[in-house]
């Protein structure tokens, strides 16, 4: 397997990061926690991976499309 950068749906605030790296996380695990418009959107794992590092910090304005967090396997 590759590395997979995952990456904002939205323009949003980051507004929590879950998971530190070197954690591993599962499909499905929630790893930031994103703000738009008064609304927590859960980043979430699309695989089961180790985190090798998050792009962004709590409080960063995000584009859609931004690099959040890449990880591997």
């Amino acid at each position: 397997m590759t590395e997979i950068t995952v990456r904002s749906e939205l323009n949003a605030l980051v507004w929590k990061i879950e998971v530190a790296v070197g954690a591993t996380v599962l499909e499905g695990d929630t790893m930031i926690v994103l703000e738009s418009m008064k609304m927590e959107i859960p980043v979430t794992s699309p695989r089961d991976a180790g985190v090798k590092a998050i792009l962004v910090a709590e409080g960063d304005q995000v584009a859609e499309g931004q690099p959040l967090a890449v990880l591997a396997p």
